[in-house]
């Protein structure tokens, strides 16, 4: 099957370029100038639009455990709304459980996510029990294709990791050439902070977000940073949210140090005002870390421009507002952390095209090529070019939409971005040659999506 699609402006990392691009099977055979080749088995009309590599969402929560419930999404439903919103490529996380082995934990999310997926997908490992056989069975992932593992200086009880224990899983990382993710949070402190706040009869949603201050962020990322320094260990610093953060990642960056760092939709649009409106709507915003004070969104973009932010992901962590963020009514601690949003971020960062906060270069670089750089995909992903796959969007740059959970294809019952205006929508979407998304509708299958095999960090100096 081949297919050519011509008219369009392809766009890669430095800009758009009017291109035709011609696919066959599985791949791309040719990026060739307008008009030189004329046939096809099928013609895709690209006039008008960009054709941008496919979004590679690389911090994504389907079915994941959570509070005694699981995020609302399957590895059906979730790829299925990502590829609506030109994402081709997921990266979720394997959730170790305190007592089980790594390999084992690999093995259940395989069972979970196999013959599921629309579209395809990789797995980082999160590490929530460090000993000497986790250390051991690290190298094994990296085999498997897994080189990323990610832990979390919050969650004390659950997901928390000692800085002890952070060091030794640092120190195997830098030695096997994997890539440490880290939930920075001051956890410990966090929690004398809400328990207080309980004690004194403050419940509400908003509290979430006043008992996680931006300050208890910058000082986690600053100690994740130094104890990467340490150890020479690659730290990629999850869903970035405060300036303090920021700095710490810029300084370091500056510095030379192999430090990278993520951001989400969510924290350029939306802020503390959400997590708190009244009447528990408030819940429907709870994740970690919190929504911050607006002040901290124009840092954000200025990270994303200067490339101290790297990577634009979603932390797409789906829960119901009905029966399971209601599970903290009277209690702020009681309810899942996580926002939806895998089929909006590629829509929510043209919007930051749209206003000149980053360029068109920038978007595709951000949502698609670093990541996949980043976690050892390229060039078999986020670039349009020959020998790589055929993930290709065809995106209007002008057309209008408006976000609401009546249209949204995730599994869940409320939006994050209700009533957003936006302009620009996915027209066509390509996941490996396949049209899985047109005008008329998604033609995919969810046993389409394979598991991807990753490399190591392409970032590493």
């Amino acid at each position: 099957m081949t297919t050519l699609i011509k008219g369009g402006q392809v766009v890669g990392v430095d800009g758009a370029k009017l291109q035709d691009v011609f696919v066959d099977g599985e791949k791309i055979a040719a990026v060739t100038s307008p008009g030189l080749l004329t046939t096809a088995d099928e013609v895709i009309d690209a006039t008008g639009k960009y054709v941008l590599p496919g979004g590679i969402d690389a911090h994504t929560h389907m079915e994941m455990p959570f509070g005694g419930t699981h995020s609302h999404d399957t590895f059906g439903t979730g790829t299925t709304a990502a590829a609506w919103g030109g994402t081709t490529t997921i990266i979720d996380f394997a959730v170790q459980a305190k007592g089980t082995s790594l390999l084992s934990t690999l093995d259940k999310w395989h069972e979970k996510a196999d013959g599921n997926c629309a579209i395809d997908y990789g797995f980082h490992m999160i590490v929530s029990d460090v000993n000497d056989a986790s250390l051991k069975e690290m190298e094994a992932c990296v085999t498997a294709g897994v080189g990323s593992f990610k832990m979390f200086m919050a969650y004390p009880g659950v997901f928390y990791s000692t800085d002890g224990e952070i060091l030794r899983a640092m120190a195997k990382a830098r030695e096997i050439g994997a890539t440490i993710m880290m939930h920075a949070e001051n956890g410990i402190a966090i929690d004398q902070l809400a328990a207080r706040a309980f004690e004194e009869g403050h419940t509400a949603p908003v509290q979430h977000g006043l008992t996680r201050p931006p300050e208890l962020e910058g000082e986690a990322t600053s100690r994740a940073i130094t104890l990467a320094k340490v150890t020479g260990a690659p730290l990629y610093i999850v869903h970035l949210s405060a300036s303090q953060a920021l700095a710490a990642v810029a300084e370091a960056r500056d510095g030379g140090q192999n430090v990278f760092a993520e951001t989400c939709p969510q924290y350029l649009y939306l802020s503390i005002e959400d997590l708190a409106k009244p009447d528990f709507e408030g819940a429907k915003y709870v994740a970690s870390p919190p929504l911050r004070d607006k002040s901290h969104q124009p840092d954000l973009w200025r990270g994303l421009r200067t490339n101290d932010l790297s990577v634009v992901s979603t932390d797409h962590c789906p829960f119901c507002f009905k029966d399971q963020k209601e599970l903290g009514r009277g209690d702020f601690r009681a309810i899942p952390n996580g926002i939806p949003g895998v089929e909006h971020r590629m829509d929510l960062l043209h919007q930051g095209v749209v206003a000149g906060e980053i360029s068109l270069g920038r978007w595709v670089e951000t949502c698609s090529t670093t990541p996949a750089k980043m976690f050892g995909l390229y060039p078999r992903k986020g670039v349009i070019a020959a020998g790589s796959d055929a993930d290709i969007v065809l995106y209007d740059p002008v057309a209008k939409q408006t976000l609401s959970a009546e249209t949204h294809h995730m599994n869940v019952d409320y939006s994050a971005y209700e009533g957003f205006e936006l302009t620009g929508k996915v027209h066509t979407v390509l996941s490996r040659g396949e049209v899985v998304v047109s005008p008329s509708g998604f033609g995919g299958s969810t046993t389409h999506g394979r598991f991807l095999s990753r490399d190591l960090n392409q970032y590493l100096s």
